[in-house]
């Protein structure tokens, strides 16, 4: 179990990323495409990673960024900037940036469990090469495994964020990192992470904690090793319809969006824009929490909103296909 402290000051200075983080993601879904665990929301991004990887001429050139994101245990602190929550570059100039003593004790770390190739030996002694090599592959990577997905993670982080934002305006700091659990517990001032695969203990000391929601994110969360380094906590969310095409919907899903023809579930769709409860629902379009449910099931099962329930209230927010047909 991972628990974390906080102090007064740690609370007033925790806050959510403002956005998937686009490093975090790549990194995540290395780990992801390497295990052996299925998921139905992500097997068709898998086989089509795989796929454009034994057809890419440079997958070869990708060997060490795999071999450095293992599919468990430890993986270096320095694929995963601080600086990323700025974007993709910020994140690759930070990795190019790394000092060298920084990437000698990660990469130590990471060879006691797990053989490296040849070339992590020129990354370790900070060569400028080894470095460029390094950014070169994640770009190649991500242009094939996360940039033709990015708009679903994108909306999968933002549908988690409006939960949170709710939990915050609702309770406070406090209701926010309430509303991690299952997978977390907050109490007396710790945020406990069960499930976590050893046993530690880090203290915040002033510095608050920066959340990252993330898609590939498997179901414990995950932290950085080095307790100097700025605190950052990982944390699954809700993946709504997962990667599969957009297109992908059966006869049972046209058959659905067939059915949202009118004027009330036009304004459930839009009413959910931002996160809304059932309740909600009810009260701004002035009909009957019965009929508010209904509207929206049949707007959940056509794959346009993602319901969560939390105690007595469900709060209905837009998956990526309903964010484009209101748009549209």
């Amino acid at each position: 179990m991972l628990k974390i402290h906080f102090s007064g000051e740690d609370i007033l200075r925790t806050r959510v990323a403002p956005a998937a983080d686009p490093v975090w993601e790549l990194v995540l879904s290395l780990h992801l495409l390497q295990g052996r665990s299925r998921d139905p929301l992500t097997d068709n991004w898998r086989r089509a990673v795989s796929r454009g990887l034994r057809q890419d001429a440079a997958s070869d050139q990708l060997r060490l960024l795999f071999a450095l994101s293992p599919p468990r245990g430890y993986f270096p602190d320095f694929l995963t900037p601080y600086a990323s929550v700025d974007g993709f570059e910020a994140g690759l100039d930070a990795v190019r940036s790394t000092p060298t003593e920084r990437l000698h004790r990660d990469l130590s770390v990471l060879a006691t469990e797990n053989p490296l190739p040849s070339s992590a030996g020129a990354l370790a002694r900070g060569e400028a090469a080894a470095l460029r090599h390094l950014s070169e592959s994640m770009e190649q990577y991500r242009s094939l495994a996360i940039s033709p997905y990015w708009s679903r993670i994108q909306s999968a982080v933002a549908a988690d964020r409006s939960r949170r934002a709710r939990a915050l305006l609702d309770g406070g700091m406090e209701g926010l990192l309430t509303s991690l659990r299952p997978a977390m517990r907050w109490e007396d001032g710790v945020l406990e992470v069960r499930d976590y695969p050893h046993s530690r203990e880090l203290h915040l000391d002033g510095r608050g904690l920066l959340l990252v929601p993330s898609f590939f994110c498997a179901a414990t969360p995950v932290a950085l090793l080095d307790p100097a380094l700025p605190p950052v906590l990982v944390y699954p969310v809700d993946r709504l319809g997962g990667l599969a095409p957009a297109d992908g919907a059966g006869p049972a899903g046209r058959e659905s969006l067939a059915a949202l023809l009118g004027r009330t579930r036009a304004a459930v769709l839009q009413a959910s824009d931002d996160g809304c409860t059932t309740g909600e629902v009810a009260r701004r379009l002035n009909i009957s929490p019965a009929a508010a449910s209904q509207h929206a099931t049949v707007l959940r099962n056509a794959g346009l909103l993602v319901s969560h329930r939390d105690r007595n209230t469900v709060l209905h927010t837009l998956t990526p296909l309903g964010r484009a047909m209101l748009d549209a």
